[in-house]
């Protein structure tokens, strides 16, 4: 999402080009630097490495790995007492595109008789994984009918959702055909909560449609889109960040005239790419009053699964 501007920006402008660009360095840094200690972590302390998750290959149950935490909350879901589920990802402060799997990862994806990954290029080397196993593959992504060079971020979907968690009761009862009825009465379960939330999402709706908001990274697009919301990030800062560069000087202080004009409803910021630049955004926001809406690309482990949370979001959604 890059515009054609010089990023030295306009006369006046170097010093913020030049901090903007060291703030890419930092950045691309930080996230070598927080890949390296998950895998660390995982290595040392394999049981901190999915603490919201159950070791499939100690645990009874049909073995079942996630990529990341928010499908493996869907997999316990339709798997119930039935399954053991192992998420790989549950840290908030590591982002699934820059991750290394571990040897430990890759052979609980070797022991798997169901894997579940997001797909979209989002966490590729969950697909590589999986790709020489036996398991059956879920992919999120291509279950909704989305695929790569589509926003990755697929799990803020109502559809996405609803069609993925069909494609893992189908996997489940391929891998564990005696079980049949009791995964599609799970199923059965699951898509009654999620009847719910999109009964949420529909009377939101009706205060949300039309507003515009803007968005440090287009993480909860899906979600926003949903609620009939209208994405008003300034152009140049969106194609920027969507493209994984750094915006310019000029993208940003775009950024900040948007929000000064009052046009912008919301704000919404992922704090797992927090960074100088989100910063200067979300001050600008604060002193122009601006509601901001803070979230996160894993799920946060107050959360007992994907609904609770998508469901907490929609809420925070409604009062900015």
């Amino acid at each position: 999402m890059s515009d054609s501007e010089d990023r030295r920006g306009t006369p006046g402008m170097c010093a913020d080009g030049d901090r903007t660009l060291r703030a890419a360095l930092v950045r691309r840094i930080r996230r070598g630097i927080l890949a390296a200690s998950a895998a660390l972590s995982l290595l040392v302390l394999p049981a901190c490495g999915s603490a919201a998750s159950t070791d499939a290959a100690a645990s009874d149950g049909l073995a079942v790995v996630a990529s990341i935490n928010q499908w493996g909350s869907m997999a316990r879901d339709l798997g119930g007492s039935l399954v053991s589920v192992t998420s790989i990802m549950t840290n908030t402060n590591v982002e699934a595109h820059d991750y290394e799997p571990t040897t430990q990862d890759v052979a609980r994806f070797s022991s798997a008789k169901v894997v579940v990954v997001n797909g979209a290029d989002y966490d590729s080397w969950a697909s590589k994984a999986a790709s020489s196993t036996s398991a059956d593959l879920v992919d999120a992504a291509t279950a909704g009918g989305k695929s790569s060079g589509d926003n990755p971020h697929v799990w803020f979907s109502s559809t996405v959702r609803s069609r993925t968690a069909d494609a893992i009761t189908t996997a489940y009862r391929k891998a564990d055909p005696d079980h049949a009825s009791r995964y599609s009465a799970l199923n059965a379960a699951w898509h009654k909560r999620e009847d719910a939330l999109d009964k949420l999402i529909a009377s939101t709706r009706s205060t949300t449609k039309g507003k515009e908001y803007a968005a440090t990274e287009s993480v909860a697009w899906y979600l926003a889109d949903d609620l009939g919301m209208t994405d008003a990030t300034p152009s140049g800062y969106a194609q920027a960040v969507a493209n994984e560069g750094e915006p310019s000087a000029s993208d940003i202080t775009s950024f900040q005239k948007e929000l000064a004009k009052g046009a912008i409803r919301m704000l919404i910021v992922n704090t797992q790419e927090a960074d100088s630049v989100t910063d200067t955004i979300t001050t600008s926001a604060r002193t122009n009053d601006v509601p901001i809406v803070n979230l996160t690309e894993q799920m946060p482990s107050r959360y007992d699964d994907l609904i609770d949370w998508m469901t907490a979001l929609v809420r925070q959604f409604a009062k900015a």
